[in-house]
């Protein structure tokens, strides 16, 4: 009996706890708990968000970071990891130093650093169109690295930290010598790729820091550095001029030849024989029509650099060609003439055409008259007789 007491006792017991373990769990379901600072961090986003509105660059929040973000032209410093489609790695950089939309990284990486703030971790996914485009990348130091055409990449990305650039002024010409050949060899690499666009906002922007006329590069700067030599500044000229070069050539490959001709302009007014820079000349003026222009430079660049066989045989070509042009315009001019000459000899013989004409008309019209007074003179005649 007592054993049956204990036995109901415990059943009791074991009932009223069940049924406080569901109304505590009842309890939480409809009062959750809210999640702590600390905590929210580190839950991820699930949602991605669609950048362009089009699926072609989507950002997933891995990791929120503070309230802080960057904006254009503040320097980042960031690590990141690219992978294709099956995994396999093929970009990873830790503590990259890159400006913010001066195309430093993919396109599409860099348009995302904005919507990024300091601390964040990030997954970006980023369609071949902002990637490596329907070329590829064949990455020469690392084969097995190398990124296959119209391949989508998925970067995980942290922004370690942005702060705004100092102002030209500040700047060393060490440091504006560095930043602008930095930015002048981004640029090859997407002339290389022909991304010219890409390639012109890169030359525009290593410019600014190759130009010693802009922000008072020849003066003593904050920290103390001593002014730049004449052999400094001649060095930054001969950085500046490549850049004026490889900036007329993008230019002219998207056929803006009037910007090409003042790039190649600002070459020759500083070193006009500078051969890269005729030559680049003539092809803008043989562009623009200008063919016995583009030849005159063409000519120039031949005799300043005589061993060149490539200058040498362009200008054999486009002798050449003027020859041929003009023998045709000749040939064109003749046949003009010869129809003119012909139409004016028609004009002239349509009078004379009307003149003849009118001359018969004239003739039949006095013989008809003369039929008439005949045929009524005899019928007078005859009237008078009889009547």
């Amino acid at each position: 009996m007592d054993a049956e007491k204990s036995s109901s006792s415990s059943f009791e017991d074991l009932s009223n706890i069940n049924e406080q373990e569901r109304a505590e769990m009842n309890s939480q379901q409809q009062e959750p708990s809210e999640p702590t600072p600390s905590t929210s961090k580190e839950e991820p986003k699930e949602e991605y968000m669609d950048i362009l509105g089009n699926g072609t660059l989507l950002k997933k929040v891995l990791q929120e970071g503070t309230d802080e973000r960057p904006e254009s032209r503040d320097i980042a410093v960031i690590n990141f990891t690219g992978r294709l489609e099956d995994g396999t790695i093929v970009e990873q950089e830790q503590g990259m130093v890159v400006q913010i939309d001066d195309v430093e990284v993919v396109q599409g990486l860099d348009m995302t650093l904005k919507l990024m703030n300091v601390g964040e971790r990030a997954e970006v996914i980023v369609d071949a169109r902002f990637a490596y485009g329907d070329q590829g990348y064949k990455n020469e130091d690392h084969p097995e690295r190398s990124v296959p055409p119209n391949a989508k990449i998925t970067y995980t990305v942290e922004l370690v930290s942005s702060k705004e650039e100092a102002d030209l002024e500040s700047k060393t010409y060490a440091a504006r010598k560095d930043i602008g050949n930095k930015k002048r060899l981004r640029g090859n690499f997407w002339m290389k790729r022909q991304e010219y666009n890409l390639a012109i906002q890169s030359y525009r922007r290593a410019l600014e820091y190759l130009d010693e006329s802009e922000g008072g590069i020849t003066k003593p700067t904050a920290d103390g550095e001593a002014e730049p030599t004449n052999a400094d500044l001649q060095e930054l000229l001969e950085d500046r001029m490549k850049v004026y070069n490889n900036l007329a050539l993008a230019q002219l490959k998207i056929g803006a030849n009037d910007a090409a001709l003042k790039s190649v302009d600002h070459v020759l007014q500083c070193q006009p024989s500078n051969t890269k820079a005729l030559f680049r000349k003539r092809k803008i003026l043989h562009a623009k029509g200008e063919t016995k222009e583009a030849i005159a430079f063409l000519q120039k660049a031949a005799t300043l650099d005589e061993d060149d066989k490539l200058i040498q045989s362009e200008l054999s070509k486009m002798i050449l060609k003027s020859k041929r042009e003009a023998r045709n315009e000749k040939d064109l001019y003749q046949k003009m003439l010869g129809h003119a000459q012909k139409l004016e000899q028609k004009q002239k013989a349509a009078p004379v055409a009307q003149n003849q004409e009118a001359s018969k008309f004239k003739l039949w019209g006095y013989l008809m008259g003369s039929i008439l007074i005949g045929v009524a003179g005899v019928a007078i005649y005859r009237y008078n007789k009889y009547f």
